[in-house]
C-alpha cells in the first residue's frame, strides 16, 4: 500500500533551515509542516514566523502552515496571511502539551472546549476560502475529550485530522495509546493521519500492521534523531548508507553555518546546537557519551573541535 511521510512541526527545530537540509542530505518526507505561528493577541505576524513561511525559503518544498489560537479573530487573521503567501491550507494545532500553552487554553488544552472549537471552524468554513486540517492530541487528562470533539468535527469539511496517540499531560512520557486511536478512527469519518513514537523503521511496520487503514504517517522527534528515517522506510530497509557518518557530518555543518550566521552570539548558537545534539546523540553508538562531550564544550571553538572528533571517532 501506498503511504505519506509527513514531518511533524516541532518549535525550535523543524524551521525553513532545517527543512531545507534534511530534504538536501537525507529526503523521504513528502510534506513539511511548520512550527505554529502564535499572536498572542495581537494581529500581526512576527518576521521569524514570516522568514519561515516566505515561499523563496521552501523552494521545492511542499510545506504546509500551523497555527495555535484559542480566537476566531486570530485564525481567520492567519488563514488570511497564509493565503495571501500562496498557501491553500491552514493547521490548526490541538495538540501541543507544554503547560506554557495548555494553560491559556491552547493546543491539547483547548479540546475540552468543544463550544469555542465549533465557534472557530464555523467563522473559519464560513468567512475564508482555506482548507483546514486538525493537529490534536487525544486529550488533555483523559483519552476520551476527543471522543466528545469528533461529532463536531464530523460538521465540517476538514482535509483530515493529525493525531498523536497521546495525552497532553504525558507530555512526551509514557507509552502511546493505541486502542484509543483506534476508536477515533472507529468515531469519525475523517481521514485520519497517525503520530507518535515512529523512530524506526520495525516501530513503522508495527504501526502499519496495527492499523492498516491509515495511510498517512507523521514523523515528530525521530527525523531529528535519526533524519535518515524517512528514506530508510520508504525503501523498506534497515541498513545505512554506508557514508552515513559522511552525510551526517555534513547535514551538520549545513546546519551549523546557517545558525551561526542566523544567531546573535556564542551563547544562543551554542544553545541551539546543544538542542539538536539532544537528538542527534541517538544516531550515535554512544549516545550518552556523546552528549556529554557536546555539553562539555562551552565556546565556538571548543565545540567545533568536539564535534570533529565525535565524527572521527564514529565508525
Amino acid at each position: 500500500m501506498d503511504f505519506t511521510l509527513l514531518s511533524s512541526p516541532l518549535q525550535g527545530f523543524t524551521d525553513f533551515r532545517f527543512r531545507n537540509a534534511q530534504n538536501k542530505f537525507f529526503g523521504g518526507i513528502d510534506t513539511f509542516y511548520s512550527p505554529y505561528i502564535r499572536l498572542n493577541g495581537k494581529l500581526v505576524i512576527k518576521a521569524s514566523y514570516e522568514r519561515d513561511l516566505l515561499p523563496e525559503n521552501n523552494l521545492g518544498l511542499e510545506v504546509i502552515p500551523q497555527v495555535i489560537t484559542n480566537d476566531a479573530e486570530e485564525f481567520l487573521f492567519v488563514a488570511k496571511y497564509v493565503r495571501e503567501l500562496g498557501y491553500k491550507e491552514l493547521n490548526w494545532n490541538l495538540g501541543c502539551p507544554y503547560p506554557m500553552v495548555t494553560k491559556s487554553g491552547m493546543g491539547s488544552g483547548l479540546i475540552k472546549n468543544t463550544n469555542q472549537i465549533n465557534h472557530i471552524l464555523d467563522r473559519a468554513h464560513s468567512e475564508t476560502d482555506i482548507i483546514v486540517s486538525m493537529k490534536m492530541r487525544l486529550g488533555y487528562d483523559t483519552t476520551e475529550e476527543i471522543l466528545d470533539v469528533l461529532p463536531i468535527l464530523d460538521t465540517y469539511p476538514l482535509k483530515n485530522i493529525a493525531i498523536h496517540a497521546r495525552i497532553g499531560k504525558q507530555l512526551y512520557k509514557g507509552g502511546v495509546h493505541l486502542d484509543a486511536f483506534q476508536q477515533c478512527i472507529d468515531n469519525t469519518k475523517h481521514k485520519l493521519y497517525y503520530n507518535g513514537d515512529i523512530t524506526s523503521v520495525a516501530k513503522f511496520q508495527e504501526m502499519q500492521e496495527r492499523f492498516p487503514a491509515i495511510d498517512h504517517w507523521m514523523i515528530g522527534r525521530g527525523l531529528i534523531s535519526d533524519p535518515f528515517l524517512p528514506t530508510m522506510i520508504k525503501n523498506n530497509t534497515t541498513e545505512y548508507p554506508k557514508n552515513k557518518m559522511e552525510l551526517f557530518s555534513a547535514f551538520h555543518d549545513t546546519l551549523y553555518a546557517i545558525y551561526s550566521e542566523s544567531l546573535s552570539g556564542q551563547t544562543h548558537i551554542l544553545l541551539k546546537m546543544y538542542h539538536l545534539w539532544e537528538y542527534f546523540a541517538e544516531t550515535f553508538s554512544n549516545p550518552h557519551k556523546i552528549l556529554k562531550q557536546i555539553k562539555k564544550a562551552k565556546s565556538i571553538r571548543n565545540y567545533e573541535a568536539a564535534v570533529s572528533s565525535i565524527f572521527k571517532n564514529e565508525k
